[in-house]
């Protein structure tokens, strides 16, 4: 049986967030899709930080069982899509490198994914993840909607 390449999906946080925190959509079919080990979850530490530290916020506000519920099954999807992590990078890089994307606290994100080289780059935020940074830093960014038109049209 040949197996075929997985698609790498970088997640930026707020396609991570979404997906666990949302009864279904887009966000929640990525990370299935990187569940089922259809697709390799590439995950930033810079990223990982970010949604843990969102989760927690998120679960403030819900029910003790609801958040328990929330924090178990973000720990269920890392075990589930055994993620290709990626560093943090370096600060003197962050710094040198601060004039590829318009916002400082992207930067990080931006570094990891370009050392990653995934496929795509799925975030929300296309409005600093613009068509330009992706030119410029040869990266395929794009929503998860996007991502699923193409997925669609290469599947026919």
């Amino acid at each position: 049986m040949i197996r075929a390449k997985r698609i790498r999906l970088f997640l930026d946080s707020n396609v991570l967030t979404g997906g666990l925190v949302s009864p279904w959509g887009l966000d929640k079919a990525v990370l299935s899709l990187c569940a089922a080990r259809v697709c390799r979850l590439v995950l930033a530490h810079a990223v990982r930080d970010e949604v843990e530290e969102n989760l927690l916020l998120h679960a403030e506000h819900l029910p003790s069982l609801r958040a328990e519920q929330l924090i178990d099954d973000y720990r269920r999807l890392i075990k589930l899509t055994d993620p290709e992590l990626v560093s943090y990078p370096d600060e003197d890089l962050v710094r040198s490198s601060r004039h590829l994307i318009r916002h400082l606290t992207d930067v990080p994100v931006l570094l990891s994914a370009i050392a990653s080289k995934p496929d795509w780059l799925l975030t929300h935020n296309t409005k600093h993840f613009t068509q330009v940074v992706a030119q410029r830093n040869s990266l395929r960014i794009g929503t998860p909607k996007e991502f699923f038109q193409a997925l669609s049209s290469i599947l026919g």
